[in-house]
This record gives C-alpha cells, sequence and structure tokens, in this order.
C-alpha cells in the first residue's frame, strides 16, 4: 500500500466533521434517525431483508465483480511478462463498475444502523478485489485494464479520459467510488476502500488539479463524490477539482450532457435527465462550500422551469426515452421515460435547495417523488425494477429495457441499486438543523436525535402518514431548552400539488390544519417559507399534535400540458393514484361528472395500500390504487389520466 502521511494526518484530524463553510441548513444525519414503523419502516425492511442480498448477488452472477477480477488477472500477467495478454471485457458497459460501487454504498447504509459480521466480510472480501484491479498510479477502470493495449469497447478511448466527455464513463466510475468508499469507511471505520479512493483522486488531482487538464465529465457525479471526500478528510483539493470540473462545462457543446453553456449561464433543465439532476446537486454542493452565489442563483433558475414546464404529477422527470432526456417546455407525455434514477437525483438536488434557503417548496417536490415516481421504481416484494415510469402503460409493450412488466435486473443496472441506496438513507433527509431550530421535513414513524442550543434533543414521531395526516410528536430535551421547532405544512394541504401553476385541484382551497402544543390549540397557517414555528421552552415529553386533513383531490394539468387537456388524475396527500386492468377495464375508461370518491383500507393488498373508490352515474366503480404499487399483481394495462366526460 502506498504511504499516505500528509493525508492520513489532515484525516485523522478532522474526521468527518462538516467544515464551517457549508449548508446553512445542516441535515440531521441518517444515522441519528430512526424508522420505527409505519409505511417506510416496511421499505426499509425489505430493502434490508431482499433488495441488498438481492442487487449484491446480481452483481456477482452478472460478472460485475468479476471485471475487477479480470483486470487485476491481466495486470499480474503483465507484471510476469505476457506483454501482450489481455481480455475482452465480458459484460456489456464501461460503467459496469458502479453497479458494485452503489451496492456496497447501499450495503454500507445498511450496516450503519444494523452491524451484520456476515454482510461486512462479504463486502471486505469485494473490496479486497477491487482493491486488485486499481494500477499502482491509482486509476481504476476495469474495462481499459482489462484490455490495455487497444480499446476493448467503442465508448473507451485509445489514452486515459479522451472519451470521458462523450461515453467513456471514466469519471462516472471515480464519482460512484467515492461515494461508496466514504460511506463504508463511516459505516465500519475501515480505511481499505478509503484509501483506493484517496489514491484514485491523487490521481485526478494530479491529472486535472489546478486548472492541468480541462475536461467536463460526460456523466456527473464525479463533483458530488468529490465534495462527499472533502467533507470527509478536509482535504480542499477535493473541493477544488469538484469545482474545476463544473467549471469545464461550455460553452457551445453538447446539450445532452450539459455541457452547452457554462454552468453558471444555464436557465432550463435540458438533455440527459439523471446526468442534469447530479449536475444541479454538485453546483448546489459548491454553491454551498464556496459561498459562490452564481451556482444557487443558476440552479434556482432550473429549478424553475423544471417545477413550472418539466416535472411530472408523480414527481418524474425526464419525459424523453430518447436520450433519457428531460423534453421541451410542457413536453409531458402519458408514457414518458421517467427514469428511477433521475427520480432520485431529482430527490438529492431538491434536498439539496432545501438546505440552501430553508424553503419547504423544495421538500414538497422531494416529498411528492418519494411516494411516487421514485418508489415505483421497486416492486413491493423489493426484487423487481422499473428503469422507466411511465403514467400509461398497455399491459404488453416491452419498454422496461426490454421487459415487459418489472425485471428481476438490468444490462444497464445503474437503478436498482441506486434505489437501494437512497431507500437505506432516506432518514437523513428527515430534520435539519440551523441556529436554534429544528426543522421536520418528512412524516415518517420514527425516531431520532439532534444537537439544538447546545442541548442534545430526541424527536419521536408516530404517525401512519400517508394512509393518515396525523402525527404526534414527543421532544424530549435531555434539560429544558428554548428552541424553534420549525413544521413543514406540505403544499398539497394549502391546495398546491406542486409550487407552480403546472397542476391544481379542482378544489384548490387549503383545508384547515389543526396543531395542538402541549394540550393547546395553536395558529398554523404557515409562513412565506411554508413552515409553522413553535418557540417556546421545551421539556421532556412534551408533545405536538398534527392532524392534516386528507382528502382525495382532483388534478387537472396546465392547459399548455397536451397530454392532459379534458383529463383528471387523483391523488391523496402525497399520493398520486392510477387505474389498473387487474380491478376493471382501463381502456375507454371515463370519468364522468358529477362522481363520488370513497377510500377504504386494505391491508392485505399490495403490503398495505389505501384504495380508492369512484363511483358515477355514467360509470360503474373505477378502483385505484397507489402509483408506486402498479404492476405488482401481473401484467395489465394502467393509467394515472382518464378523459373527463360531462
Amino acid at each position: 500500500m502506498t504511504p499516505l502521511p500528509r493525508l492520513v494526518v489532515l484525516f485523522l484530524s478532522v474526521g468527518s466533521a462538516l467544515l464551517a463553510a457549508d449548508y446553512p441548513f445542516r441535515p440531521v444525519p441518517f444515522t441519528a434517525v430512526r424508522v420505527t414503523g409505519g409505511f417506510w419502516a416496511q421499505k426499509q425492511e425489505v430493502n434490508r431483508t431482499v433488495t441488498v442480498p438481492f442487487a449484491l448477488q446480481q452483481c456477482e452472477e452478472s460478472g460485475r465483480l468479476k471485471n475487477f477480477d479480470l483486470a487485476a488477472e491481466v495486470m499480474r500477467r503483465r507484471a510476469a511478462g505476457e506483454k501482450d495478454f489481455q481480455i475482452k471485457p465480458p459484460t456489456i458497459y464501461p460503467f459496469d463498475d458502479t453497479d458494485a460501487y452503489k451496492a456496497i454504498e447501499g450495503a454500507a447504509y445498511v450496516l450503519s444502523m444494523q452491524r451484520d459480521a456476515a454482510l461486512e466480510a462479504k463486502l471486505d472480501g469485494w473490496i479486497a478485489r477491487i482493491a486488485a484491479a486499481q494500477e499502482p498510479d491509482g486509476y481504476l477502470y476495469t474495462f481499459r485494464t482489462m484490455h490495455p493495449d487497444t480499446p476493448g469497447h467503442k465508448w473507451v478511448g485509445q489514452q486515459r479520459w479522451d472519451l470521458d466527455p462523450v461515453l467513456s464513463h471514466e469519471l462516472y466510475n471515480c464519482g460512484h467510488m467515492l461515494e461508496a468508499g466514504v460511506a463504508y469507511y463511516e459505516a465500519t471505520g475501515k480505511r481499505a476502500f478509503l484509501d483506493i479512493c484517496l489514491r484514485n483522486a491523487e490521481l485526478l488531482w494530479r491529472t486535472f488539479g489546478e486548472g492541468r487538464r480541462r475536461l467536463a465529465p460526460g456523466h456527473e457525479i464525479v463533483e458530488m463524490g468529490l465534495v462527499r471526500l472533502y467533507r470527509a478528510t478536509g482535504d480542499q483539493r477535493w473541493l477544488a477539482l469538484a469545482k474545476e470540473f463544473l467549471d469545464a462545462r461550455g460553452p457551445g457543446e453538447d446539450p445532452y450532457n450539459q455541457r452547452h453553456k457554462r454552468v453558471v449561464d444555464q436557465t432550463e433543465a435540458i438533455g440527459h435527465a439523471v446526468r442534469a439532476n447530479y449536475l444541479y446537486s454538485g453546483m448546489a454542493d459548491i454553491a454551498a462550500l464556496t459561498g459562490d452565489a452564481r451556482y444557487q442563483t443558476a440552479i434556482t433558475k432550473i429549478w424553475e422551469n423544471v417545477v413550472t414546464k418539466k416535472l411530472y404529477l408523480t414527481g418524474g422527470v425526464g419525459a424523453l426515452a430518447r436520450g433519457e432526456a428531460y423534453g421541451a417546455d410542457y413536453e409531458l407525455p402519458h408514457d414518458g421515460y421517467n427514469e428511477t434514477c433521475a427520480a432520485l437525483a431529482l430527490m438529492m438536488w431538491n434536498h439539496r435547495m432545501f438546505l440552501l434557503t430553508g424553503e419547504a417548496k423544495y421538500m414538497d417536490v422531494f416529498e411528492r417523488t418519494a411516494f411516487n415516481g421514485f418508489l415505483s421504481g421497486v416492486s413491493v416484494s423489493g426484487d423487481r425494477f422499473f428503469y422507466p415510469n411511465p403514467l400509461v402503460y398497455d399491459g404488453k409493450k416491452k419498454n422496461n429495457h426490454e421487459h415487459a412488466g418489472r425485471a428481476p435486473w438490468f444490462g444497464c443496472a445503474c437503478c436498482p441499486p441506486n434505489l437501494m441506496r437512497t431507500l437505506a438513507s432516506l432518514t437523513g433527509y428527515f430534520y435539519a438543523v440551523r441556529d436554534d431550530a429544528l426543522y421536520v421535513n418528512f412524516y415518517a414513524e420514527s425516531e431520532g436525535e439532534a444537537k439544538i442550543a447546545g442541548t442534545k434533543v430526541r424527536i419521536m414521531q408516530k404517525t401512519d402518514y400517508p394512509w393518515s395526516g396525523q402525527v404526534a410528536i414527543t421532544v424530549t430535551p435531555e434539560k429544558p431548552v428554548r428552541f424553534t421547532l420549525r413544521l413543514r405544512i406540505p403544499g398539497w394541504v394549502e391546495g398546491r400539488p406542486v409550487p407552480s401553476d403546472l397542476y391544481r385541484y379542482e378544489n384548490a382551497a387549503s383545508a384547515p390544519v389543526r396543531i395542538v402544543v402541549a394540550g393547546t390549540a395553536i395558529e398554523a397557517t404557515p409562513d412565506a417559507s411554508g413552515f409553522v414555528s413553535i418557540a417556546r421552552e421545551w421539556r421532556s415529553g412534551d408533545t405536538v399534535g398534527l392532524d392534516f386533513p386528507l382528502r382525495v383531490q382532483v388534478v387537472h394539468g396546465n392547459e399548455q400540458i397536451a397530454a392532459t387537456r379534458g383529463q383528471v388524475a387523483f391523488e391523496r396527500g402525497p399520493v398520486v393514484y392510477c387505474f389498473e386492468d387487474v380491478d376493471q377495464q382501463v381502456a375507454g375508461a371515463t370519468v364522468g361528472a358529477p362522481f363520488t370518491l370513497s377510500m377504504q383500507e386494505k391491508t392485505d393488498v399490495l403490503g398495505g395500500i389505501t384504495e380508492l373508490s369512484l363511483q358515477s352515474r355514467t360509470s360503474g366503480p373505477l378502483i385505484a390504487i397507489p402509483y408506486f404499487a402498479w404492476n405488482n399483481r401481473g401484467l395489465a394495462p394502467m393509467k394515472v389520466w382518464l378523459p373527463l366526460t360531462e
């Protein structure tokens, strides 16, 4: 192992603490919050017990791990004298390495919450295999190392990095590796993977740092990975390098990967949606950590473009299958692509926007995506997946990367391990702290701890949200302390499905929210940032009760969305509903006005849901289920939007 004494000393002196210049609103880490029951506890448990081991198995069986072994074999045999020995890469894509990295990251988050000796031993073995595939100077990219004399894949350039701005994904691989390496160190205290990352980062610095080579990564995420490494080590070079990669973009290059303009000059979401949302997340990190307001100004304009013109009702983005890309303004066809990775990247971006501003509207978008366009990507069973997430399906088409319906895995398998890591760390989005205020951003049955006004405070939520609008919060400081509890009032409560006019409720009136503090009702009107503030001296066992009125809402699209004209959709709270042929024939189904709506709990259906029933004089009852649960009962046509008839 190459010694890194200066970095080791720096790492030990700084640890994983956040540095002074950072987001003004600090997230409470996911390790300090645990779901204890209800909706998300069920989803996280399936993720832990089914999805994580399944994804690890798929990485083994699909040859993802074998790529590292073969790269190591090529280096050994060439070092032993077989100068011409090389192996044609056996898997499909040069970014296949990242599936292993994301799987390790997700498993590390599981270990952070619940240590598992067998899982940890498996990951240690994986990391040893990854280490063996790293070239002596820190380069780690199996497709080149396996086939070093000539490109082993058409996306790989003759020289390192040459085709990264296009399709080689060398820096994309680095980004996911850095995220995983830090996650595993933080989960276990073991440095082996982190040391791999540091050797690789040193190579990146020698190659690109201080303007030595200007290159705009073809698929963004290395920026976020470098920021993650900077947070863990305190080494300013990684922050500087992340900024250099951002500033290398544009002008006049390919809009597919956001190189058409300098990042600070961009004003609309364009190109490949996953790349774009990773870029905007990286820009938010740099805005927070450097104080350069240009980045925040740009991503604010881009965000406004998304929520006013390019966001699906389900919180999905990226309407076009061609290029997996954002479409034109209001181009939101029902059969839109809506890649799962784009949804979770949108969640990352919106959370960062909240951390920059403290505005609830960003967490409103986060919540909508989490309950709908993100969660639809994984089956109730945890071992079947969607790559695209359309709002209509004919029951037959192989639109899911050559699969009809949910698939157990993909040749391009970016989405399943991405889902896994996001679900495992979801509690990191629940709370934030600024000065003497604790922000409650996400409602779920859980227990957590944060430090506010210099005092440790435990906070517990008891709720069946989203099926119920009642949330009971218990606050337990270690000693009496004065601070402000800031409660997000979801936009849907205020009569706004999204923070724009892109969608509207037929009955847009704000519904009254009831908030009771220690037995006394208080004013529940949110301020301009979308929060209700409760400032008081808190004592052990103090309670706050919230009652969000849950009613079924009829949703209309903006008239400029051609696909939704004359049609309606339905949602209840943050949950969007859809109609499947399992319950009735979808083809030709219409919503006849007037109609009545009712809800029924179905504890034995699809893991437990609240079902919607629609009845009118012109049609028999129509049954709707939450969108996230569609295609869990076999192949069948599905629709979110139905024509409205008088």
